[in-house]
């Protein structure tokens, strides 16, 4: 946990925080994609990412966080979608509760050697996409993964729900 959010729930205890977030998809050249095990959401599997500091542009977010996990150093090319909601809704062990706003980058290898740091993530590693619907996936992933990698390369605009009242 980032000083700052250390700040905020010294103040708030464990009540819901809306966090900035940013998450990769990165292919390798045989076409795979990056997942990683992340130890706060029971081993289960997902794209590499986090929250976005004070100060920070989402995209050198999305270039720190991929680095910190797996050791990969990434360049965002593309913006493919950005979502939230209940979805996106976590509560910590420890009884904290968060509901990210979710930035997906689609990202380029460009080095680095991959490895898990063992402390966000227990493993790192690339699956071929017709291999990641087996895999137990983060609610969020489970929910958006698939979509995102059959439209490889395409901005992804979710379905909106909200409408004006209606009027009499």
């Amino acid at each position: 946990m980032s000083e700052h959010l250390q700040r905020i729930r010294a103040r708030v205890g464990n009540h819901l925080l809306l966090l900035p977030a940013v998450s990769a998809l990165v292919y390798d050249s045989a076409g795979r994609v990056l997942l990683a095990s992340h130890t706060e959401a029971d081993g289960r599997w997902a794209t590499p990412g986090g929250a976005v500091e004070p100060g920070e542009e989402p995209c050198d977010a999305v270039v720190r966080e991929v680095w910190e996990e797996t050791g990969l150093w990434v360049e965002p090319i593309a913006l493919r979608t950005v979502f939230g909601g209940e979805a996106m809704r976590v509560r910590y062990p420890n009884g904290d509760e968060v509901e990210y706003v979710t930035s997906v980058f689609e990202c380029a290898l460009r080095g680095g050697a991959l490895r898990a740091d063992g402390l966000e993530v227990s493993e790192a590693r690339f699956f071929p996409p017709a291999e990641i619907g087996a895999l137990p996936l983060a609610r969020w992933a489970r929910l958006l993964l698939p979509a995102l990698l059959l439209e490889r390369g395409r901005t992804r605009v979710g379905t909106v729900r909200w409408q004006p009242p209606q009027e009499d």
